[in-house]
């Protein structure tokens, strides 16, 4: 029969799916049969890829699509594999990330009365009121599959909001009983079911705003995620190259300027300190970051001109978000760098005083790499993440994806290793921890080609479900490199409570309630379940050997996983 599972899988076909990140239930049997037949016909499906754990699942489909622009297909279980996906739709919700989430749930008929009816004492249990409210905070759009006869026109749609910016995660659930029925095809013409296009700046707006720009004596702009259109980065160094304007990333999800350029002004994170160019600045352009700098520790000055481009200018979904802005715009990152750039053309620019602000900025760039120099000299006596990092950098080319969840360490990460080529870089843009591992299985798939290289604190390796993402990694040959920053337990509450309690109970009894059992032997995991090249690294001495030795490992088809004990939480608990 053709179904409106069948629909469903032709829908996804047509629209450029390439992969489904598959939890199967109880509430899929039609797809499965759908899936099957399709297979024994030769028929073209995206690839299912199993995936034993929802959260891994849905990680793969961020990490694919932040590698690609393109949004993959999550298939999981009722509301049991809804709420499974936990912090993994929060992940790629908050960092505007495009994937298709699909549900079944409990059949609406017990005796039997339709095809599909219940017949498992579970299809009660999972029975609830609004299986649909789950992914509603967390989600663009929801709708529920009621007919195989318009399915093709929802998938269609919730993709094409899925993809429209402010990009995001998009739900749809259908019960058993309609996934079941049988339908009539239906012909969609995908081009009729584009994103909406990318909206510009008013071309009024973009000469005052240029004018303000040449106006000002000491400018810096300040980006989180304008590389997640690679050609905005070049677009953006011919701004800052015409003009010597500094360049801060805060918080950055993706490589969003070399940083070997000279007007590379470095990475600001928690770290509690102020920035000195943001501190002196006449003029700020905040595109593309939800979290440009943090008030209580990092600010512009109160009269400093501010201009905010965003594509989500309001971040209505954050109930506490304002930063004083001359102009607020709803506006396509690339496109308004392009109008700027275009002005620039034809205005007059006074290069003497542009030659001595890059001069400048040139001087303070060089001391941020001496200093970075510095830090990350050899010891014998500990591996300093910095000193990792620099190591990690050896191994790192431009054909290398590097993926940072090294939570207290993401300075580290960024400073040391330094990412130069669009494309390169990726953190999770959000805050649930574990995104690390399904994230390099979907790199990985995207660019089978492209070595992947995972970052990761202990914690946030532990809460990717190891055991999953390596038996996964195996069967799928998406072998990549896992290097975890091991500090036996979580800095970051230590880190979260001495800033509120610099002096506090917890700091004069030295008891944060964070260590991890010093014995666990992270990395066999991996071996154990995935067949992965495992090693645990204390002494510095072997660490560049190690090093090679596991990417030489990812390189010939293997994944490997090296535990590295950096300087350990000195703490009770």
């Amino acid at each position: 029969m053709y179904t409106t599972s069948t629909a469903f899988l032709e829908a996804l076909q047509e629209a450029g799916v390439s992969y489904i990140f598959a939890n199967f239930g109880s509430d899929h049997p039609a797809i499965i049969e759908s899936l099957t037949d399709a297979s024994l016909k030769n028929k073209e499906l995206p690839k299912v890829i199993i995936s034993p754990h929802e959260f891994v699942a849905m990680s793969a489909a961020h990490g694919y699509a932040q590698a690609t622009g393109e949004p993959q297909a999550v298939l999981v279980h009722v509301e049991c594999g809804t709420q499974n996906l936990g912090g993994a739709i929060h992940n790629a919700f908050k960092a505007k990330v495009p994937v298709l989430v699909f549900a079944g749930a409990s059949p609406f008929t017990q005796e039997g009365e339709m095809l599909g009816s219940r017949n498992e004492f579970i299809h009660w249990y999972q029975d609830v009121n609004d299986q649909r409210g789950i992914m509603r905070g967390y989600s663009k759009y929801d709708n529920e599959i009621r007919t195989g006869k318009n399915v093709k026109q929802l998938v269609h749609r919730a993709l094409q909001i899925a993809k429209s910016e402010p990009q995001g995660p998009v739900y749809l659930m259908g019960p058993r009983e309609t996934m079941e029925a049988e339908t009539e095809r239906v012909e969609i013409d995908p081009t009729l079911w584009q994103p909406i296009s990318a909206s510009a700046l008013p071309e009024e707006e973009v000469e005052a705003l240029v004018a303000d720009l040449l106006a000002a004596k000491k400018p810096i702009v300040v980006t989180s995620y304008l590389g997640k259109k690679e050609e905005a980065v070049q677009e953006l160094v011919d701004l800052c190259e015409r003009l010597a304007i500094p360049v801060m990333e805060s918080v950055p999800q993706t490589m969003n300027f070399p940083a070997n350029h000279p007007m590379h002004c470095g990475y600001q994170w928690n770290e509690n300190k102020q920035h000195p160019i943001l501190e002196d600045a006449d003029f700020i352009l905040a595109i593309d970051s939800d979290v440009p700098w943090i008030p209580t520790k990092n600010k512009p000055p109160k009269d400093a001109i501010i201009y905010y481009i965003d594509a989500d200018p309001l971040k209505e979904e954050m109930p506490l978000w304002y930063i004083p802005s001359k102009r607020f715009f709803r506006a396509d990152s690339l496109t308004a760098l392009k109008q700027i750039n275009r002005k620039l053309d034809q205005s007059k620019i006074n290069e003497s005083s542009i030659s001595s602000r890059k001069y400048r900025i040139k001087l303070y760039h060089e001391e941020l790499k001496k200093e970075a120099s510095l830090a990350a000299q050899f010891r014998e006596d500990v591996i300093t993440p910095e000193y990792l990092t620099a190591c990690v950098k050896e191994i790192v080319d431009d054909n290398t994806i590097v993926l940072n969840e090294a939570i207290t360490n993401y300075g580290s990460v960024t400073t040391y290793l330094g990412g130069n080529k669009p494309g390169t870089y990726f953190s999770s843009g959000a805050g649930s921890l574990g995104w690390n591992g399904g994230a390099a299985i979907g790199a990985k798939l995207a660019h089978p080609d492209k070595t992947v290289i995972s970052l990761t604190g202990d914690g946030s390796y532990l809460f990717s479900v190891p055991s999953v993402v390596h038996t996964m990694a195996e069967q799928y040959n998406t072998p990549f490199l896992t290097i975890i920053y091991n500090n036996q337990g979580w800095n970051a509450p230590k880190h979260s409570t001495l800033g509120v309690h610099p002096n506090g109970i917890a700091k004069n009894a030295n008891q944060f309630w964070t260590n991890f059992n010093p014995n666990s032997e992270l990395a066999k995991v991996a071996e154990a379940a995935g067949n992965a090249y495992a090693v645990k690294v204390e002494d510095p001495h072997l660490l560049r050997d190690e090093l090679r030795a596991a990417i030489d490992h990812v390189k010939s088809g293997r994944s490997a996983v090296l535990d590295v004990r950096i300087p350990t939480i000195q703490s009770q608990g």
